[in-house]
């Protein structure tokens, strides 16, 4: 049985104040390929400018002595720490208010990129804007322009003509664990600058970005409170750096329920970069549609019982993969044959689901580029060159 649950943005339509529903969301049998990807590479000179003011070192915890404090000592010091971050973390966050027609419009939060003007969002957030202003917390007011958006994975940049910006700071994703601490700052419901707190709950989720057939890749699930109005605002590590940005809360109610999903930054210190030089996002497609390796897949293609990947349901006409010659499965949905490939790794990397493959080929890659694919075919594992194609030429 599939559980079906309401999967909200977290914009606020400023005519109902209230949210967007998506709908439904399960996970789908077969699923197709989702792999956001940028062309742009970590050398970008778009990068984020790192204020060395922003920084804050992580303690040592080897030069702390617990046992000589207390425990409300150590609850205090949380405290400071906390309020030190807010304080240091807020003028790099802002409201934005949008306007879609005479009466329509909505709100969101963003984020300071660099220091010349550009601020990060969702693209939910500006969908069909005729008039952005940005708020900062200390009262300044600017308007803003789209530079460029990226559907797929629910991103956008805007740009502001100011002087004296201060950029967050941009940590990474790939190593993030459930149970590390999290910290959300943005404009819930519109009002003023807030801050929660809570822990990684999952990581490596793939969700529907909400804006057609693929997938927003390496998602950070936070059981941190964030509500209608968080959206485009940064999630946080305890030491303030960016490690994602709010983008969706599920739940029945439309308010928060402690499953929350933050688009991992590092797909966006990928994607940023090129929406700031082109405006646009062109993504690597393999091209097939695969299911997780599953009890049934096993005994049907008679694997051993610890072989781990994707099986290849099916191979679009002329994509990259059906000119490498990447096997599909010869049944149907509903008689499958299992007789196709199984994807066991890119590249060296090992993609035990379809999570895995998708994230590695978003975050990894980049279209016209050679990979490797290790597939598992006939009882042996044979490597596959093939150059990856664009999801350009797909219809979404």
């Amino acid at each position: 049985m599939k559980l079906r649950m309401r999967t909200w943005f977290l914009g606020i339509g400023l005519s109902l104040m209230a949210v967007s529903a998506m709908g439904c969301t399960g996970v789908a049998t077969p699923s197709t390929e989702a792999s956001p990807e940028a062309t742009a590479t970590e050398e970008a000179t778009n990068q984020p400018v790192n204020n060395p003011a922003l920084s804050t070192a992580t303690p040592d915890a080897g030069t702390v002595n617990f046992d000589d404090l207390t425990a409300s000592e150590i609850v205090a010091a949380q405290e400071r720490h906390l309020v030190s971050l807010y304080e240091r973390v807020v003028p790099s966050v802002v409201r934005i208010v949008t306007t879609t027609g005479a009466f329509g419009g909505g709100e969101g939060s963003g984020w300071v990129w660099d220091a010349a003007g550009h601020i990060v969002t969702n693209f939910h957030v500006v969908e069909n804007a005729r008039t952005i202003n940005v708020f900062f917390a200390d009262g300044s007011e600017y308007e803003a322009a789209v530079v460029g958006t990226d559907s797929d994975a629910d991103l956008a940049v805007i740009k502001i003509d100011a002087a004296n910006l201060q950029p967050a700071e941009v940590g990474d994703s790939a190593s993030l664990k459930p149970g590390q601490t999290t910290i959300a700052i943005g404009n819930p419901f519109g009002q003023d600058f807030t801050m929660t707190t809570g822990i990684v709950s999952a990581v490596g989720r793939a969700i529907e970005s909400g804006f057609g057939q693929f997938q927003i890749p390496a998602v950070i699930q936070t059981d941190a409170a964030i509500n209608p109005g968080n959206s485009g605002g940064p999630l946080l590590d305890s030491s303030g750096r960016v490690i994602g940005i709010n983008t969706q809360i599920r739940s029945q109610s439309g308010q928060s329920s402690g499953v929350g999903f933050a688009v991992p930054v590092d797909l966006v210190k990928r994607v940023v970069p090129s929406l700031i030089e082109d405006g646009s996002h062109e993504y690597s497609y393999l091209g097939i549609s695969m299911w997780p390796v599953d009890g049934r897949i096993r005994t049907g293609a008679g694997l051993p019982s610890d072989l781990r990947g994707v099986y290849v349901r099916a191979v679009s006409v002329g994509t990259a993969a059906a000119i490498a010659g990447l096997v599909a499965d010869s049944g149907n949905d509903v008689s499958p044959n299992y007789d196709g490939d199984i994807i066991l790794s890119v590249n060296g990397e090992p993609t035990p689901a379809t999570e895995d493959l998708i994230a590695y080929l978003a975050i990894y890659t980049s279209p016209g580029e050679d990979v490797i694919v290790e597939v598992y075919r006939g009882g042996e594992v044979v490597p596959v060159t093939l150059t990856l194609g664009s999801r350009n030429s797909v219809s979404s």
